[in-house]
């Protein structure tokens, strides 16, 4: 019972506090905090890139990303490819390339994962099981106009 109360509180403080971190104007700092199994990070990945593509539509542009190299950034770098997505980890591209960061972290054993753009914030929360990670909440979107 404590677990859905602290849940949505602990997902809005991590929106929260990610939309502070990691800088609207370049939108390049990303970071993974919690060690994943390569399994349970191209699930998640897979997972978050198939809810971006609905709404920036697949393979509409280039994708700026910087890694920081843990298993989630070389599985969001290759799901993302996978959706048709050209990835620049250089940050110099065209104006239409999107520029996206990610954060994920652990909360009480549950994996919060987010992705940014200028315009769209999406959140979920994983449980990883053995076999990779399953989402244990509905997708949270944020639009900015």
């Amino acid at each position: 019972m404590i677990t859905r109360r602290v849940f949505p509180v602990g997902l809005f403080a991590l929106l929260l506090g990610a939309c502070s971190t990691l800088g609207r104007p370049g939108l390049v700092a990303s970071s993974s905090r919690v060690e994943l199994s390569p399994a349970a990070a191209s699930a998640i990945a897979g997972d978050m890139v198939s809810r971006l593509a609905e709404h920036v539509g697949p393979a509409t542009g280039t994708i700026i990303l910087k890694s920081d190299g843990s298993p989630f950034g070389q599985a969001l770098e290759a799901a993302l490819r996978g959706w048709g997505y050209a990835v620049a980890t250089d940050q110099r591209t065209d104006r239409k390339a999107i520029a996206l960061a990610y954060v994920v972290d652990n909360l009480d054993g549950t994996i919060l994962a987010r992705l940014s753009t200028q315009q769209l914030d999406l959140g979920r929360a994983y449980t990883v099981t053995a076999s990779g990670a399953k989402p244990t909440s509905p997708v949270s979107v944020m639009q900015r106009g």
